[in-house]
Order: structure tokens, then sequence, then C-alpha cells
């Protein structure tokens, strides 16, 4: 593959006038001989002129993955070791994240610079994510770039179900790993990969987590939806906060936020519960807290189901915003890429709006600079951290 004149050639049926890295099926010309999924192809435009090279995908609604728009650079090896370790120096020696954490992301897809690839550190383990068959098809070459920047790492490595079917690659997860004690601002965690808690850990929250931390000394703090307890813990572990309870549905992942409390030597509150009951209960029987957090698990992968996706944000704030104590602060999240910043902050009006109540806005935030996006990609940005005073 390190020749770049034996490539397949793939013609678009428009001209190029975009830098996007993503081509859909639909502006592609069908080639006579359909490469493999996840092949590397020469891309022209319907004027014959060549505009790239990247993954094709015949199966896909992203039929190309623009990896380059340098005639002179091949595909091969040295690109993924070249982009691997670029990605590396970027959180060691730039952002300096070492010092703060075992526990990053250490490549994030377009971002990076290579179209369907993830890939999280967690320690020794690093956790690999496959989001196009074209990440998957060259997965011996991102190993071994990835071994070269972290040596004796162990690797756990998977693909999404729906992810697989609509990139037309089958790969089965190997066993869950051991799991990997980390440290962020001094604050310890298990990440269990593969307990069907996807990377079993986000790191993506770290600076989130520090900062709410700040507002918690000696306060009653709430979790709501807290997954393995990360504000929860640092509420208590770094913020000291008086009282802090946690709430989730999912029983497995409360077990892991037991024993990640237990790491801390503190006392955190877990409690299995429905958040739209427990919060009514709660806002009924007169309970109000400091410090609210709503860090909900993404609720649309499908654009038809924005509006939907917008109503339960909308129900689940306003039942949140009941219980924060007036001047508290209220952090509410969304990890649903399709849901734009505008969108949500219009919700969150919304919901201050039918919950009667005014809502000071601190800071928007989002994923931690280990997640970088590029200016002309902004599908890689998708977490919103909204930090709220309410009254």
């Amino acid at each position: 593959m390190n020749d770049i004149h034996a490539l397949p050639a793939v013609r678009l049926k428009i001209e190029r006038r975009s830098n996007h890295p993503w081509i859909f099926q639909k502006m592609v010309e069908k080639p006579a001989q359909k490469p493999k999924p996840g092949s590397v192809v020469d891309i022209h435009d319907n004027t014959g002129a060549w505009v790239g090279r990247g993954f094709y995908n015949g199966h896909s609604r992203i039929a190309l993955r623009v990896l380059t728009e340098n005639p002179d650079e091949a595909i091969d090896e040295a690109f993924f070791h070249a982009k691997i370790a670029e990605a590396v120096r970027l959180r060691r020696e730039i952002l300096r994240l070492d010092a703060v954490s075992d526990a990053w992301r250490v490549f994030h897809s377009e971002g990076d610079g290579i179209s369907g690839l993830v890939v999280d550190r967690y320690g020794d383990l690093l956790v690999v994510e496959f989001f196009s068959a074209g990440a998957f098809r060259h997965r011996d070459w991102i190993y071994a770039a990835l071994r070269a920047q972290f040596p004796g790492c162990r690797f756990y490595a998977f693909a999404e179900e729906h992810v697989q079917k609509q990139e037309s690659f089958d790969f089965r997860a190997p066993e869950a790993p051991a799991p990997s004690i980390i440290t962020e601002y001094g604050v310890k965690f298990r990440a269990s990969p593969g307990s069907g808690h996807k990377t079993g850990f986000f790191a993506d929250q770290r600076d989130n987590r520090e900062y709410l931390s700040r507002f918690t000394e000696g306060k009653r703090v709430l979790d709501l939806c807290c997954n393995s307890g990360g504000f929860a813990l640092y509420a208590k572990a770094r913020g000291g906060a008086d009282e802090a309870i946690g709430v989730d549905l999912d029983e497995e992942i409360l077990e892991i936020a037991r024993k990640n409390a237990q790491l801390n030597q503190v006392r955190v509150r877990f409690v299995q519960a429905d958040l739209f009951p427990w919060l009514r209960d709660a806002h009924a029987n007169g309970e109000r807290f400091d410090v609210v957090v709503l860090d909900p698990a993404k609720l649309t992968r499908d654009r038809e189901q924005v509006i939907p996706a917008l109503k339960k944000y909308l129900d689940m704030n306003k039942l949140a915003l009941g219980v924060v104590k007036p001047g508290g602060i209220f952090l509410t999240c969304s990890c649903t890429g399709l849901v734009s910043e505008e969108q949500f902050l219009d919700m969150l009006r919304r919901a201050a709006f039918y919950a009667g109540r005014t809502v000071q806005v601190l800071k928007v935030a989002g994923a931690g600079a280990d997640h970088p996006f590029l200016a002309h990609v902004p599908e890689s940005r998708y977490l919103k951290a909204v930090f709220c005073r309410v009254w």
C-alpha cells in the first residue's frame, strides 16, 4: 500500500468545493470494481482533478473519509505512526496531561486526522474504538503505532454493533480486561472497559469535574445520572462536600461507583432509581441541594430524533432545577452530538421558564483539550457542559 500510484480510483459526481473529510454516498460514482470496505483510494472529482486520498466504503452513508489532500502523501504504515505520534505529543508535551492524570483521550478521530478512530488511555490500558471500516482494516498498523508510544501497554479494542452494521465489518470484542485504577487531579477511579459501559470511564468530563469541585465545600451535592460517580466523588474527595448523593438507573454501574468511593475513602450515598419519579418525590418532600449535576447518557444518534431528545432534556432539566436551592449551582450536560450548543441553551432557557427559576449562566464548557476538533469538522465536538447559578 506504499505505492500511491497503484490505488483504486473513485470519482465524485460533483466538483470538490469543501475540505470536510466526509463525502457522502450520493455524491460518489459507483466504481466499476468495488474496493473492499475501508480500502484506501484516490479521489477524483467530476472534472477529473485529483482531490484527495482516503478510506472508501461502498456500504456506508459516508462513502469516503478523506485522510490527505497532499498528492505526495501515502496512506501507509508511516502515515499512521506519524498521526498517532503527533496526537500523543499534543497531549504530553503541549497539554502536559501526565501532570494531571494517567487517563486521557489519546486519539480523537477527525480531530487528530484519522476518521473513525478513537483511543483512550487508562494507565497502562489502551482502549481502541473503531467507528469506520477504514480504521478497523488498518488496525495492525494502529496497534503498532500505539505500542511505539506506550511500550508495554495492554489493549482492549471494540466497535459498537450499530457501527459494524453501518460500516459493514465484523468484530467480536475480546474478553473484558482487568480494570485499571487511574488517578485524575488526585481522585482515583476504576476504569472497567468492556463491562457493558463503553470505555468504562469518561475522561472527557475531567476539567468539568475539577471546576465543579470548587463550588462544593461544605455543601449538599446531588449527582444525577451519576454513572461511575465522577462528579459526586470529586465533590467529596476534592471539594470537601458535606454530603453527596449519586442517582443512576443502572445497578451495575453503581457497583463500580461504590468501589470508586471506597478507593477514595469517602462516603457517597448511591441510589438506584429512575431520575423522573425520584426528582418528583424529592421536590414534593422539600429536598433541596446546594449543587446539582445532571449528566445523562447520549439520548439519540438519529437526526430524526433530535426534537424528542430535546423534549426529554427539557423535562429532566425542569425537574432538576426544582431541587436546586436559591443561589445554588446547577451543572447540566449533553453528550448528544446532534444537539447543538445553541439548541441546548435554548432548551435550558425554556426549562427555567417552566420551572419558574432564573438561570444565570456562569460558563459554557465542553470536553477537555484532549478531545480537539477541527474548525471545519464541528461533528467531533459533542459535549456541552453549562455551569449555572439558579434563583
